[in-house]
């Protein structure tokens, strides 16, 4: 709660957001500032109308200030695995059950950035 705090205080202009998205990769450890590196990329690539920024200490992009998608980095709540995910903001319905969140390792495929771009290009809208 307290990043969060800190980043609400911060939210004074896009550069502001876009730095502390940068910082928030950077000081990741390396197997996982690589992997959040591609997933920016991904993004970037996918949507590039999307603002970056973090969400509660997270590299995030977000369309209007509202979150659409995230990356949450497996060292933050020493787990398994890192998970790229979508908030209420993505427009990813279909039906009535959709997925939102993806484990990603560093071994993701072309084909896999693949998917993650066709889904953030929906998300975003």
């Amino acid at each position: 709660m307290r990043e969060r705090a800190k980043e609400l205080k911060a939210a004074t202009g896009r550069e502001n957001d876009a730095a502390a998205n940068e910082q928030a990769i950077a000081k990741l450890p390396d197997d996982e500032r690589e992997l959040a590196e591609r997933i920016r990329a991904i993004v970037v690539a996918a949507a590039p109308h999307l603002d970056p920024k973090t969400y509660y200490g997270f590299p995030a992009w977000a369309r209007d200030g509202k979150v659409v998608c995230f990356f949450k980095p497996k060292s933050k709540f020493k787990v398994r695995y890192s998970t790229f995910e979508f908030d209420t903001a993505a427009t990813l319905d279909d039906g009535e059950v959709w997925a939102t969140a993806f484990a990603v390792h560093n071994g993701m495929t072309a084909a896999d950035a693949d998917m993650l771009g066709a889904l953030v290009t929906k998300a975003a809208g």
